[in-house]
């Protein structure tokens, strides 16, 4: 099993920063590629960024420019620093991470408790 555990939301002013953290515990646990979704009220949850275990990156395009995801393999940690803010960046963010027992054959998607990022006008 792997559990997450997701901190750094709250409220900030528009064209201000977050920083959001997502840890990954468990014993004997592989991590593959981590991620940070989001949902607005009333939205679909919608990726934001991912990250492979050998660094490649996607993002979508509402963020391109001003968000940044970045993860320490060591610590099993995924992060994602917000930078120049927007009232519509205003979500619940979801870490979601592909972890197994590192026997296992097969990945499983994994999902934080979800975070609040508010932006203020």
């Amino acid at each position: 099993q792997v559990q997450l555990e997701e901190s750094g939301g709250g409220l900030v002013q528009a064209g201000g920063s977050l920083r959001l953290s997502c840890a990954a515990s468990g014993t004997h646990i592989s991590i593959n590629t981590m991620a940070w979704y989001r949902q607005a009220p009333g939205k679909q949850r919608e990726l934001v960024a991912s990250m492979t275990r050998g660094s490649s990156t996607n993002y979508a395009d509402s963020v391109k420019g001003r968000f940044t995801i970045s993860r320490d393999n060591a610590k099993n940690t995924v992060y994602l620093q917000m930078n120049s803010l927007k009232p519509e960046d205003t979500a619940v963010y979801y870490c979601k991470v592909q972890g197994k027992y590192y026997s296992d054959i097969g990945y499983e998607d994994y999902w934080g408790q979800g975070t609040q990022v508010t932006v203020s006008s």
